[in-house]
């Protein structure tokens, strides 16, 4: 961390003003490295996908949350201290004093400070429990205004545009939405730096299929792929995502391939493959709108951390919407064969009809005539008022009638990102310490498709014609679509130093030699091997290297 804030990668927000627990800056590195990282992201969850992106707001009306259920289920407990005033996340710092795993509701908490006595860590009493939302109020328009909530997710905004996405991809089932950018979470007590925050970065996708049709035409693809999942009963498997599906320890194949392809994902970025495994979440911690959910979780030096939840939303959104608006948000789903079926319908006795509702009559008998009858007696809604009729007002007969269709309402298989998390496992995974001439040297071993600069322009010597040849070699470079940075400060060695931490793949230098046969050196980040290329092949030799993993001592007779 000390590295991350010196080099500029991340800073503290508002520093100058004793800071914030719970918000960062993205310094200029930093934030280059999460671009670069969330491209990755639409590669493989965008642009290879039948999937389109868009943007909606950070602010929410009251409705959508009420719908959504987050303005009650999205909760946690806190407890304050009565002495000093500290207010902390109650499952967190009964975790962190007693090692206990509790279920977060009141009583439970209440249980555990009765019974272990415990105290704050000035050792002052704490106060009852109490429930906390987690998302943050606002007011939209002048005065009082209208009620709103920063988003706690990306989610919502993709689910209230949904009459137009299905549009968009002509009702034709499955399709996904993408959404990157900014939740907020008023956490009670943010620790661990990037870990958990009050501003954070999301990616998400919300990928609606068929409910019966929980498939992907790509699963074989990842099929073979062998990963670590932990079950909700924490039973370790090392398998095969088949293996998993046809197990049952997977529950459909499209949750299944989602998993493979958020591995592939963050091997593609950096993370250690040994170091990540998937976690089912445990039945009583599954968040309100899952019916399964799988975190993707990085082991770092603060643990084991999620950084990706593959949730299986079921409709639950869609339908709570539908409610809540009143619009229809199913789908129309064609056979590819109209159906013949035999159907039971009520036929209406206008004889009987008239008489008993008189106006009421003609009304009543048209929706009868909609209904499949079922049981003994019909209740039918009429002008908001609710009207039951037994048999003796209409008569049963069975008729055939050809389906074309169904009206479904989607689901939703959402794998969501946690860039802030992603960034600073990335970070770690890459952070190195080796032996260089005798001398411990820090290594940011980055892929290099990531590294925030991907070459550096050294002149050997800070004078004249060595400086004014680098900069036209960092302009050429630049030119040709390469973060390059140019340095002459210090001694080589110290910049080579400098361009190591910060994880540049290659340092090109300009010495007497370019003088005499316009060639520089380029230098490997990783081996520190130098080879010598001429001046005009730099921009086709880098192109190759920064998107491969090919030594430079690989490429042979063409660098010389």
């Amino acid at each position: 961390m000390e590295m991350l804030i010196r080099r500029g990668f991340i800073w503290q927000s508002f520093e100058i003003y004793g800071g914030m627990a719970g918000f960062i800056d993205y310094a200029p590195l930093g934030n280059n490295l999460r671009r670069k990282i969330e491209n990755i992201w639409r590669e493989f969850f965008v642009i290879n996908e039948r999937v389109a992106e868009i943007d909606t707001p950070l602010i929410g009306v009251e409705e959508v949350f009420v719908a959504s259920g987050h303005a009650t289920s999205f909760v946690d407990i806190a407890i304050e201290c009565q002495k000093c005033g500290r207010v902390y996340r109650a499952d967190h710092y009964i975790k962190d004093k007693l090692n206990i795993e509790i279920n977060s509701s009141i009583d439970a908490i209440k249980e555990i400070l009765e019974v272990y006595d415990l105290k704050c860590e000035c050792d002052g009493n704490f106060s009852e429990p109490f429930s906390m939302n987690l998302m943050f109020s606002t007011n939209i328009g002048a005065g009082k205004g209208k009620k709103a909530f920063l988003r706690p997710e990306t989610a919502q905004g993709i689910f209230i545009a949904f009459k137009r996405i299905s549009n968009y991809f002509r009702d034709k089932l499955p399709f996904g939405v993408a959404q990157i950018g900014r939740a907020f979470r008023n956490e009670i007590s943010p620790r661990q730096g990037v870990i958990r925050l009050r501003e954070f970065n999301q990616a998400e996708l919300e990928f609606f299929v068929h409910p019966r049709e929980k498939k992907h035409s790509n699963f074989r693809e990842v099929a073979d792929d062998e990963l670590t999942l932990v079950d909700k009963f924490e039973k370790v498997h090392r398998i095969t995502l088949s293996k998993a599906v046809e197990r049952g320890i997977i529950a459909n194949e499209i949750l299944a391939y989602f998993i493979g392809k958020t591995r592939r994902f963050l091997l593609k970025i950096g993370i250690k493959d040994e170091k990540m495994r998937f976690r089912q979440h445990k039945d009583d911690e599954k968040a309100h709108y899952a019916a399964d959910c799988w975190d993707a979780e990085v082991l770092t030096s603060f643990g084991w951390i999620e950084v990706v939840g593959i949730a299986d939303r079921t409709d639950y959104d869609l339908s709570r919407h539908s409610k809540f608006s009143r619009e229809d948000l199913s789908i129309f789903i064609s056979y590819s064969k109209p159906l013949v079926v035999k159907i039971k319908k009520a036929v209406p006795k206008m004889d009987v009809l008239g008489p008993f509702f008189k106006s009421k009559a003609k009304k009543i008998a048209e929706l009868l005539e909609k209904i499949e009858f079922e049981g003994e007696k019909i209740e039918i809604e009429l002008e908001g008022e609710k009207i039951k009729l037994s048999n003796e007002f209409f008569e049963v007969k069975e008729v055939e009638e050809e389906i074309t269709g169904e009206r479904v309402i989607p689901h939703v298989i959402e794998p969501s990102f946690g860039l802030d998390r992603i960034s600073y496992a990335v970070l770690e995974h890459s952070f190195d310490k080796d032996i260089v001439k005798g001398e411990e040297r820090r290594v940011l071993r980055l892929k290099r498709w990531l590294a925030p600069i991907e070459v550096a322009v050294l002149p050997l010597l800070s004078k004249e014609p060595f400086t004014t040849k680098a900069i036209d070699i960092a302009s050429l470079l630049r030119k040709n679509g390469f973060y390059t940075d140019y340095d002459d400060s210090g001694s080589i060695g110290r910049r080579y130093r400098r361009y190591d931490e910060i994880g540049t793949p290659f340092c090109i230098t300009v010495d007497h030699q370019t003088f005499e046969d316009d060639t520089v050196t380029i230098r490997d980040r990783d081996s520190t091997e130098q080879v010598r290329v001429k001046v005009l092949d730099l921009p086709e030799i880098l192109k190759e290297l920064m998107t491969s993993e090919i030594g430079i001592e690989n490429f042979g007779k063409r660098f010389q």
